[in-house]
């Protein structure tokens, strides 16, 4: 039986390029990913997504803004949680991103994002993000490396997908 955490994954992109951020501690730490975490108590799964984005690079975005791009669930061998991740895109940001002390962002180019320094599954779904197509996928993991197993299913949109899961 898994518990549930909601956590937050926002991805700044222009035509050919994607801001990531290079963990510099806690859980992935040493990775590239986008930038996010935990959504607090009384406050929005996208409001928590604007104030992740704001912590970690000092970038701004309006909740209007984001277009929630994909629905990544983790689940890590002999760990009774399940990592719920609501994945954000977004090309309309203000301010100029910069080091914090959790992560330094860069830009990336479509052809050169850092697969090999970043989460395994993260080479698997960044093509349907980066193509703006709306995605489900799951993940079971042994360790942080190694994928145990995993679905991937191209979605027509991420409303249509909540409104049959009954969830927000």
């Amino acid at each position: 039986m898994f518990f549930k955490k909601v956590y937050t994954l926002v991805f700044i992109r222009n035509d050919n390029q994607i801001l990531l951020g290079f963990k510099k501690r806690g859980f992935g730490v040493n990775k590239w990913n986008g930038f996010g975490g935990k959504v607090e108590q009384n406050e929005t799964i996208v409001e928590a997504a604007v104030r992740e984005l704001r912590e970690e690079s000092c970038v701004n975005v309006k909740t209007s803004d984001l277009k929630n791009i994909g629905h990544l669930e983790f689940t890590f061998e002999g760990d009774p949680m399940l990592m719920d991740v609501r994945v954000f895109s977004t090309n309309n940001y203000e301010g100029t991103p910069a080091e914090t002390d959790e992560m330094s962002p860069k830009w990336f180019n479509y052809e050169h994002v850092p697969f090999s320094d970043m989460w395994p599954d993260d080479k698997l779904w960044f093509p349907y993000m980066l193509k703006n197509k709306a995605f489900y996928a799951k993940f079971h993991y042994q360790g942080n490396d190694t994928i145990l197993d995993y679905k991937i299913q191209e979605l027509d949109s991420m409303e249509a997908f909540y409104a049959n899961q009954n969830s927000p």
